[in-house]
């Protein structure tokens, strides 16, 4: 699954107007207009590179003549060095379009990457890896995307298509009256009964109210593995469980081996590390 060019071209547009502004001063102080360029981009660290459409976009953007030739595709495993595109044209372009370019390849493969390690270490359990909506404002898209290259699962895209009743909402349904959990799903299934309703509950005793109201799915709220492992005998396929809160690379495996149908990660998103990669103009 690639990147729609209905959501790369304005995103790609705004972040050059970004940079440029009104123009690269230092290209059209420096470099003639009618200079051409080869160049590359290659990785600097291993990676699972994320964002090549984007490296286009931005070069085509900048230059329509301006060839660009991938030599890897969304996904791939790279090796430090391993070069992932070539640039041939004119050299303002190139020089202009370098950052932006680049940034969006870090971002995206450092995304990749590290959900790509935290489905290695729940492999051969049950568990899929979600990502969450602790995203970058107006790169949601991109970000889920670049989760999913890495093997992970998107949790809902907004706010509109997936219900997940939260700890602040139970604590305004609270004033209303008792087992705010179960009101909660009773209502989500009365007033939305087509769209699937998740609730968060931190107890074994929600998680009850949550099952005997009928929830679809049950986010366990930062609970030990203990606890998960007997919400799953309790659950027993009545709802599906998803693990959140104070996930690591170093705890994942055990939380999915307590038997949880989703673990979701929000640092896949709001604090993967980026990746290195440099673009070299060639001699």
């Amino acid at each position: 699954m690639g990147l729609s060019p209905d959501i790369l071209h304005p995103i790609v547009a705004t972040a050059l107007a970004e940079d440029i502004g009104a123009g690269d001063v230092t290209c059209a102080a420096i470099i003639p207009e009618d200079a051409a360029a080869r160049a590359y981009i290659q990785a600097k660290e291993p990676c699972v590179v994320c964002g090549l459409d984007l490296v286009v976009e931005t070069f085509r953007h900048l230059d329509s003549r301006l060839t660009v030739n991938l030599l890897a595709t969304d996904g791939d495993r790279l090796l430090p060095g391993q070069r992932v595109a070539t640039l041939e044209g004119r050299a303002r372009a190139i020089l202009s379009g370098e950052r932006v370019a680049l940034n969006f390849l870090q971002r995206l493969s450092g995304i990749a990457t590290l959900t790509a390690a935290f489905v290695e270490r729940v492999a051969g359990t049950r568990a899929e890896i979600l990502d969450t909506r602790k995203t970058t404002p107006g790169l949601r898209a991109l970000e889920k995307y670049a989760v999913t290259v890495g093997g992970g699962e998107n949790h809902r895209k907004g706010l509109y298509d997936q219900i997940l009743v939260k700890d602040n909402h139970l604590v305004v349904l609270a004033r209303f009256g008792p087992q705010p959990v179960a009101a909660a799903v009773r209502a989500a299934k009365q007033n939305a009964p087509n769209v699937i309703a998740e609730v968060e509950v931190k107890n074994i005793d929600e998680l009850e109210q949550a099952l005997e109201a009928g929830a679809d799915l049950i986010l366990l709220d930062n609970m030990t593995d203990r606890e998960m492992a007997e919400a799953v005998r309790l659950a027993a396929g009545r709802a599906k469980l998803e693990a959140s809160g104070g996930v690591t690379l170093d705890r994942v495996a055990d939380i999915a081996r307590a038997g949880v149908d989703y673990i979701s990660v929000g640092a896949l998103t709001h604090s993967a590390p980026a990746v290195d990669f440099s673009l070299e103009i060639e001699e």
